[in-house]
């Protein structure tokens, strides 16, 4: 058995605090309630050096993929007729993950304590999402916990399609500027200050482009200092800046406006809100908390506000389409689809039909941004590593032909 710490309050109101031996947390809690004691606080307690040794970054982390395999495996047992307690048993066994056997043994002795497998979930936040939670706690609830988990893999797996397409998108211009950058900066830090050595030795008066390419070489190795702490200052507080509620409101809407790549993600956003609401509606969820967690799933404070704009629009007994279409950030088919939907009772189908459109929409913007992307960069590329190589070779020549 491990041992807890807990605190909590009796029905007087006296705040009380021990440490308790036993299987799981919700023995503990069960035990403490039988006692009178309302618990506010149980953790597991352990030594110092124990604490110290488990830290999160030594730990392999559980990938999307992990998720996906779990889901899939659990929904056939579950559909094989298996208890679920076994099945969470099984499944923690043959883990290779051992960060995520942990948590699925934890699941297990949370449900066999008499928790919900939903509520076992929820304990786990940064592995299963509230949109993951949300949708089994509609399967329990519905006896159809082998669907959800079906729906709930296949949501996972596009999902986890969707944001690989992205970053295939942004990994190519990322690495060649990269590449440049670095090019570029050994080129004016070491290599221009051999030239302009040579050159003081020939005398007389540079051309102007090498003149200028010596004066940047020259200010990059006068104030590099500056330049690293000015750059380092710049993402510090960009990040800050995308942290507050202000900041990420400013910079999200910017994104969306941003040309060509204000395109991509306004599409990504589209399929990621109408995949995940379908999903959830077919599902059984509410809609209204079907909105709420999409909203907060959405990744893009000016989506969210639209959402949330759309959720207190069903609130007050209106439609979806009409305050999705006020918003400005979903293109008029979308909103004209929704309103279809809506008013033929299939707004499920209508979703996820506008997700399949959007997810081939982000497939043919990645690939025409591809394509856009290497001749503009290789331009790139080519004026201004071509441009410092013609420059510091301008007297070479020019004393060539004097000669």
């Amino acid at each position: 058995m491990a041992k807890f710490s807990w605190e909590g309050k009796t029905r007087t109101g006296k705040v009380q605090k021990g440490v308790m031996e036993a299987p799981n947390e919700n023995a503990v809690m069960n035990h403490l309630r039988s006692q009178g004691v309302m618990p506010s606080s149980v953790k597991a307690a352990g030594s110092g050096l124990n604490m110290e040794i488990n830290i999160s970054f030594m730990q392999p982390k559980v990938t999307t993929k992990d998720i996906v395999i779990f889901t899939r495996q659990f929904s056939t047992m579950i559909d094989a007729g298996l208890p679920l307690v076994q099945c969470l048993d099984i499944l923690s066994r043959q883990q290779d993950n051992k960060t995520f056997r942990k948590v699925l043994t934890e699941i297990k002795e949370s449900v066999e304590s008499g928790s919900t497998f939903a509520d076992a979930l929820k304990k786990h936040p940064k592995i299963f999402d509230d949109l993951f939670v949300n949708l089994v706690a509609a399967g329990e609830i519905g006896g159809i916990l082998d669907t959800i988990l079906n729906r709930l893999a296949a949501y996972i797996e596009k999902a986890m399609k969707l944001k690989k397409q992205v970053k295939s998108a942004m990994t190519y211009p990322t690495t060649i500027i990269g590449v440049a950058f670095m090019v570029i900066s050994v080129i004016l830090v070491f290599v221009i200050p051999q030239f302009q050595s040579m050159f003081e030795d020939f005398g007389g008066t540079l051309p102007m482009p090498t003149q200028v390419v010596i004066n940047i070489s020259d200010f990059i190795q006068g104030y590099i200092l500056h330049i690293i702490v000015g750059t380092v200052l710049f993402v510090v507080g960009y990040k800050r800046f995308y942290a507050s509620k202000r900041g990420r409101e400013i910079l999200d809407d910017l994104y969306l406006k941003a040309p060509v790549f204000g395109e991509l993600i306004r599409k990504v956003s589209v399929a990621k809100f109408t995949r995940t609401l379908g999903t959830m509606i077919s599902s059984g969820v509410p809609i209204l908390d079907g909105l709420d967690i999409v909203a907060k799933t959405a990744g893009n404070k000016t989506v969210e506000k639209a959402i949330y704009r759309v959720r207190q629009s069903i609130s007050e007994g209106k439609t979806i389409a009409e305050p999705l279409e006020k918003s400005g950030v979903f293109p008029p088919m979308v909103c004209q689809m929704i309103a279809v939907g809506e008013q033929a009772g299939a707004l499920d189908t209508m979703l996820n039909k506008i997700a399949d459109f959007y997810d081939d929409e982000v497939d043919d913007a990645v690939a025409n941004l591809t394509a856009m992307m290497e001749p503009l960069l290789m331009a790139f590329l080519g004026v201004t590593v071509g441009g410092l190589v013609i420059a510091m070779y301008l007297p070479i020549f020019k004393l060539a032909g004097s000669v």
